[in-house]
Parts: C-alpha cells; sequence; structure tokens
C-alpha cells in the first residue's frame, strides 16, 4: 500500500525524497529566492523605512537577516542530510500523534494566510480595473491553486517568472523613490518623523518571515547535498529578503506608504504595481499552499496534491471572511511555530548527535510529551520575556527541550528504536 501511495506522490509526501529527484545549486536557488520573496517582508521593510535612518535600517536588516540565516539554514542542513519535511522531522521529536497537532498548526496558518493573500491581490486589481471583487478572489484562488498542486517544479518555473520580475519592477520603483527624494545623499540624510527602537526594527525583521522560514525543509529537502541546501537558503535569506525589505523601505521613504502597491500607485506605475504585487503573493501563496498540503498529508496519509487543492478551495472560499477577522488570530498562530523549528534542531544536532534512521525504520511514540512542553515553553517566553520574541521562542523551546530530554534519559534511546528485521 504504501509503495502505491509513492507511485502517484511526487513530492514524497510521507517519505525521504530519493537522490535521484535532489536538485542542484541553481534550481535550487532559484526555487529558494522564490521561497524568501513574500508579500508581507514588503510591507515590513516600509515599517522600517518609515521609522528608521537608512544606516540603521542597514544594520537591522543586516542582523535580521543574519538571525533568519542561521535558523534556516540549521533546518536546511537538517532536511538535506535526511530528505524529510518540517512535518516528518517533528515525529522523531514529537512522537508521530505529537508531530500531527504541530502540522495542524503549520497547516492551518498557511491556509490561511493563502485566503489573505487572495483578498491582497484582488483588492487592488479591483479598486483599478473596477471587477467584481469575488470573481477576482476565486481566478486568483484557482490560478494559485494549480500551480501548487503541480509540485516543486511548477514552483521552480514560477521562481524563475516571478523573481526577475519582481526584482527589475522593484529596482525601478527605488530608483523612482530616489529620484524624488533627491539623490542617495539626500536620502543617507533623512530622518523618521517616528523613530522605531533599533530592537523592535530587528523584531520585525526576525518576525516577519521566521513562521515560513520554519517550513524551509519543505523545499530543502531536495537539495543534491548540505552544502547546497544551506548555502542556497542562506544566500537567498540575504539576496531575497533584503531586496524586499529595500523596495518596501524606499517607497516608504518617499511617500509615506509602506504598501508597495499604494506606493507604486503613487509612482504612476499601475500595471507594474499589479503585476509585482501578483507574482509576489502568488510565490507567496504557492509556497504556503505547498506546505499545508504536506502537513495534513502528515496528518492524514493522504498524498499531497489531494490536499492542495481542498486547502486552496477552503482558502479561497473563505478569503474575504479571512482577510476582515482573522489576520489577528493567524499571527498569534505565527508565534507559535518557531519553537517547531527550535526543538527539530535541539533535537537532531543536541540530542540525537545528527543521527537519525530513515524513517521507514522508524516506530515512533505516540506523543512525546517533554516536546510538547518544551513548546509551550517556548510560546511563554516569546509573548513575556524581554528580547527579540522570535528568538526567544526558538533558543527557549529548544534549551528546555535538552533539559527535559536528559532528565528523561532520551539523550541515546530517546524511545525511537529502529523496528528489528522480521
Amino acid at each position: 500500500m504504501k509503495e502505491n501511495v509513492q507511485l502517484v506522490d511526487r513530492d514524497f509526501s510521507l517519505s525521504e525524497v530519493p537522490q535521484t529527484e535532489r536538485r542542484g545549486f541553481w534550481s535550487m536557488f532559484v526555487l529558494m529566492v522564490g521561497f524568501t520573496f513574500f508579500s508581507a517582508s514588503m510591507w515590513a521593510g516600509g515599517t522600517l523605512g518609515a521609522g528608521l535612518t537608512a544606516w540603521e535600517f542597514i544594520f537591522a536588516v543586516l542582523g535580521g537577516n543574519i538571525l533568519l540565516g542561521i535558523y534556516t539554514g540549521a533546518l536546511s542542513y537538517i532536511a538535506a542530510s535526511t530528505g524529510l519535511s518540517t512535518h516528518l522531522l517533528a515525529r522523531y521529536a514529537f512522537g508521530e500523534k505529537g508531530s500531527q497537532l504541530a502540522s495542524l498548526m503549520l497547516s492551518v496558518t498557511q491556509v490561511g494566510w493563502f485566503g489573505v493573500g487572495v483578498v491582497m491581490f484582488a483588492l487592488p486589481v479591483q479598486k483599478v480595473t473596477g471587477l467584481n471583487l469575488y470573481l477576482l478572489i476565486v481566478i486568483g484562488g484557482l490560478l494559485m491553486s494549480t500551480t501548487a498542486y503541480w509540485g516543486i517544479k511548477a514552483l521552480t518555473i514560477l521562481s524563475v517568472i516571478a523573481v526577475p520580475s519582481i526584482s527589475l519592477l522593484g529596482a525601478y520603483s527605488v530608483g523612482n523613490a530616489v529620484e524624488s527624494i533627491g539623490g542617495l545623499q539626500a536620502l543617507m540624510l533623512l530622518e523618521p518623523a517616528e523613530k522605531l527602537s533599533f530592537a523592535t526594527a530587528l523584531t520585525i525583521c526576525v518576525g516577519s518571515f521566521i513562521s515560513g522560514g520554519t517550513l524551509a525543509p519543505d523545499f530543502t529537502r531536495f537539495a543534491k547535498t548540505r552544502t547546497v541546501g544551506v548555502s542556497t537558503t542562506v544566500i537567498a535569506f540575504f539576496l531575497g529578503n533584503s531586496l524586499m525589505f529595500l523596495f518596501g523601505a524606499m517607497g516608504a521613504a518617499a511617500t509615506g506608504q509602506a504598501d508597495i502597491s499604494e506606493v507604486m500607485f503613487l509612482q504612476g506605475l499601475i500595471v507594474p504595481a499589479i503585476i509585482i504585487l501578483g507574482l509576489n503573493i502568488w510565490t507567496t501563496n504557492d509556497n504556503a499552499l505547498y506546505a499545508s498540503g504536506l502537513g495534513f498529508s502528515n496528518i492524514t496519509g493522504i498524498p499531497k496534491q489531494k490536499l492542495v487543492l481542498f486547502n486552496g478551495f477552503i482558502g479561497t472560499l473563505l478569503a474575504f471572511w479571512l482577510y476582515t477577522n482573522f489576520i489577528g488570530f493567524l499571527t498569534f498562530l505565527g508565534s507559535t511555530l518557531p519553537p517547531i523549528g527550535g526543538i527539530i534542531i535541539a533535537d537532531y544536532f543536541l540530542v540525537q548527535r545528527r543521527c537519525y534512521p530513515p524513517i521507514a525504520d522508524m516506530q515512533f511514540e505516540a506523543v512525546r510529551w517533554h516536546a510538547l512542553a518544551a513548546w509551550a515553553g517556548g510560546v511563554a517566553l516569546a509573548h513575556f520575556a524581554p528580547g527579540i520574541p522570535p528568538v526567544n521562542a526558538i533558543l527557549g523551546s529548544g534549551i528546555v527541550y535538552v533539559t527535559l530530554s536528559a532528565l528523561r534519559g532520551t539523550a541515546k534511546e530517546s524511545a525511537m528504536q529502529p523496528r528489528k528485521a522480521g
């Protein structure tokens, strides 16, 4: 039965990605840059551009991307080593049923943001064209679901189209913004009307993509080697994420608008605004839908392709309601995701010492309660401890998990013994 599932599952939802399906540097690089072309990062960049000087902005983005690069690079190392998605990696730390709770949280969040993204695309298009908003939501949801259905190959093709298009249009918008300010020298001398603290700016930089970064293994499991997986992820964050922040910040500095689509409307770039917003949200939403399909596949055992279509239907059906009622809840859910990555990193590197047996040979515990306790501890530290909340969540959950694992006597045996032959 398992073999039959794998025959139709082109994205290896419930197994390791075999070496024959692994990808080299350039294929992975394009995919990961597309992954970091995240629409929320442009809005976050606009917030930073309105509240920081030019040098403060540079240091905040560099610092945020260093932290994101370390976190996602570690997860990518694990994914490339094992060929497993975030959801399957969670089985080792959380247990089989415990990982399903983690997958549920990850997947619901991604479906929710998919719906929000569809409306974020439809609203400005409706504003320009006058077409029916709900018709645009349905069309956008169908298109985005279709490419996510076709899996990692379609995501790579979409990235090949989207990355240079967004880069060129964004660069043109930045040039326009700098010229309107009076040149680079004038830009460097700008002082924000309401300043952000550096700690707040760093929190925004890291927090804008830390939840998505937790799902990096869903993509980097296709890397041919660990070096490919880690290098493409880290470079993508420094390049792609920095560009997203830059595009948003320059527009905000010139116009006072944090919304990149509003900036481009004010610059007279109406058609490019629709294109850049559409492609940016499309790459973001496809990654969200792809990851949610893998998560629900871990819960149900159904191959990802069917679940992607169902998730896309639900996200599209509830899109407007999600946009108007659910963003606060999605933001809260997002704060619960980084501890999952922190626990996976701690389990792989510190508890299991980089030694995960093949998933087909495993007999997992149902629930590893100390992992859930560490998760709760990480969420609590994110909300109540001073410092940078996402970093507190990752480090706190990892430290608590390693401590509880040692107390439980799991550092060597961890109740994850391979099945005996026969």
